[in-house]
């Protein structure tokens, strides 16, 4: 990413995202998917990774896909009043990796570095959820229900059985997505405070593995760690993600759930808990194998970037516990 070619790529990426959320028309809202589109082709194209050639060309063509689809729903007004929202939704739903069009997801997350996993997870996601909150109809509200339930069952049960890191990561995005589905269903502004949130926690992660080296499940033994900080950081981290309080995961879903309790909608709530706790599970699995077994005793500390970076992940994930000691002290 330090690439100026890297860094130019990044920031029409960026501009691509900022025309979409910014356009009057449909059709302006398209240029901008497409020029994010064409802007993150090169970025995760690497000649140091051999399967950035094939997930590269696996995204370009269900992004192409999805955008051709966009497309076609304009002559389906013609035939059909319903049929351009029903067309709409379901590209963007493919653009974002979200059940049951998501197999292209967890493969294209498999082929390319951590930097560029953390711009898949995050940035990507901002242009289709925004325009997707952008069609309301009895049509798109019950696509946006089926595909937040299916999207939270794949993404807990299909990371149960992986054991390649950035596969795990890619199925909790897609159970984080069914959240994201059931807050842009509730307001606009209960799915940002998701999405900002979610996307720190799943940034400082990413950030730890690309640190350590990690990419393998049988790698997170705790000669991988340097100190035992970076353990306490990791499981920190893995624990806020998967919604335990009192870390920052919690508040969204916290929101999340009482406005579902206050709509009614129990059965969308109870799919939506019994995922989140399935992805607390093999979060679990996942940290606990760095804890309890033994390391062996290293003399030499972290560098002081990365002591930097641990005390600011720390700081991020018990941000809801400082928050009240502050205020306490500054009344």
């Amino acid at each position: 990413m330090r690439h100026p070619a890297q860094v130019l790529f990044f920031f029409s990426l960026v501009l691509g995202t900022l025309i979409t959320f910014s356009s009057t028309s449909w059709f302006t809202a398209w240029l901008g998917l497409e020029l994010n589109l064409l802007s993150f082709i090169p970025i995760i194209s690497s000649k140091f990774n051999q399967y950035s050639a094939e997930a590269s060309l696996k995204y370009f063509l269900i992004q192409a896909l999805g955008s051709a689809i966009i497309l076609a729903s304009a002559p389906s007004f013609l035939l059909f009043q319903s049929a351009p929202n029903l067309l709409i939704c379901s590209a963007l739903l493919l653009k974002m990796g979200a059940a049951p069009v998501h197999f292209w997801f967890p493969s294209v997350m498999e082929g390319i570095n951590w930097p560029q996993c953390i711009i898949l997870m995050t940035i990507q996601k901002i242009a289709p959820m925004l325009m997707l909150s952008y069609t309301h109809s009895s049509t798109t509200l019950l696509i946006i229900f089926l595909a937040s339930i299916i999207s939270s069952v794949v993404g807990s049960v299909g990371g149960l059985n992986q054991t390649l890191m950035r596969k795990i990561m890619a199925y909790s995005s897609i159970n984080h997505m069914a959240w994201m589905l059931a807050a842009i269903h509730l307001n606009e502004i209960m799915w940002m405070t998701y999405f900002l949130v979610y996307s720190t926690v799943s940034t400082s992660i990413v950030l730890i593995l690309h640190s350590q080296q990690i990419f393998h499940f049988n790698q997170l033994s705790n000669y991988n760690f340097k100190t035992p900080s970076v353990k306490m950081v990791t499981l920190v981290s893995f624990l806020s993600l998967g919604g335990l309080p009192p870390f920052l995961g919690f508040i969204p879903k916290w929101l999340i759930i009482q406005e579902l309790s206050n709509n009614k909608a129990f059965i969308w709530l109870f799919i939506l808990l019994v995922s989140a706790l399935i992805t607390l599970f093999y979060y679990l699995r996942v940290t606990l194998s760095t804890l309890t077994l033994s390391s062996p005793k290293i003399k030499t500390g972290l560098p002081t970037t990365s002591k930097t970076l641990m005390s600011s992940i720390l700081f991020i994930n018990f941000f809801p516990i400082f928050l009240p000691l502050s205020l306490t002290f500054l009344t």
